[in-house]
């Protein structure tokens, strides 16, 4: 008798939402639910990039200044190097990095662009514009630090792919435009897995996985993972 009332009479459910106005409320009750939780999950990402940027920013002014100091005293030169980087749905926002080239670097980058052979990423080993404090720096991806700014005002999160440059983008595929599709981040899956030494199409493979997979918990461990391989310094150039 217990059995009888606690387990559903399937042909009741069948017939109730065989209905077409029970199957929409049912859909429409379904949707909500998504959003809801795709509105928490966003809220929930948004105060953690906050308060992360802000911890970050108060707690290492000290470093930020003497790197600043640094690099005006070099070469006299601007301290932040500023681009515009593609971020969310092709939206272009100021991407600011602590200078690490020498002063006209920019005059140069056609010249050695033609010696790079995948010009959606351009990264040179060896670059010979780099400053000596530069290649320091970015060793350890200290010129990445002023992007805690873009973190801080929403236009970047702490996790997600790196923000490509507008020319980068021009030569992307459909494939390659679901990047695109979430806010750029600080770190990544392939900045803790070999970061400049992995090729454009291993790049692009695991920040669609991350885009598949992307979680709060995921965030959480490719963060924990990110400072062992920014103190390591390994593929960073």
């Amino acid at each position: 008798m217990l059995s009888k009332v606690i387990q559903p009479n399937l042909r009741e459910l069948e017939q109730r939402f065989s209905q077409p106005e029970q199957r929409r409320k049912a859909v429409a009750a379904l949707r909500r639910t998504l959003i809801f939780k795709q509105r928490f999950g966003h809220v929930l990402r948004r105060t953690w990039d906050i308060g992360a940027a802000l911890f970050a920013l108060v707690l290492g002014w000290p470093l930020w200044l003497f790197l600043a100091l640094i690099i005006k005293l070099t070469d006299g030169g601007p301290v932040l190097y500023w681009q515009s980087r593609v971020g969310y749905r092709g939206r272009l926002f100021a991407f600011p990095k602590f200078r690490s080239m020498r002063i006209n670097a920019d005059q140069c980058q056609g010249i050695l662009e033609n010696q790079h052979a995948d010009q959606r990423t351009f990264k040179l080993k060896n670059d010979p514009r780099i400053t000596p404090i530069g290649r320091w720096m970015r060793r350890f991806s200290l010129d990445e630090i002023p992007q805690l700014w873009c973190v801080l005002i929403g236009d970047m999160t702490l996790v997600g792919p790196r923000p490509p440059l507008p020319k980068e983008v021009q030569l992307y595929g459909l494939h390659a435009r679901q990047r695109l599709e979430i806010t750029p981040g600080l770190t990544c899956i392939w900045q803790i897995s070999g970061r400049s030494t992995i090729a454009f199409d291993g790049q692009l493979a695991m920040d669609l996985q991350y885009i598949r997979q992307r979680s709060i918990k995921l965030d959480i461990r490719i963060l924990l993972l990110t400072l062992p391989a920014v103190f390591v310094g390994h593929g960073a150039y």
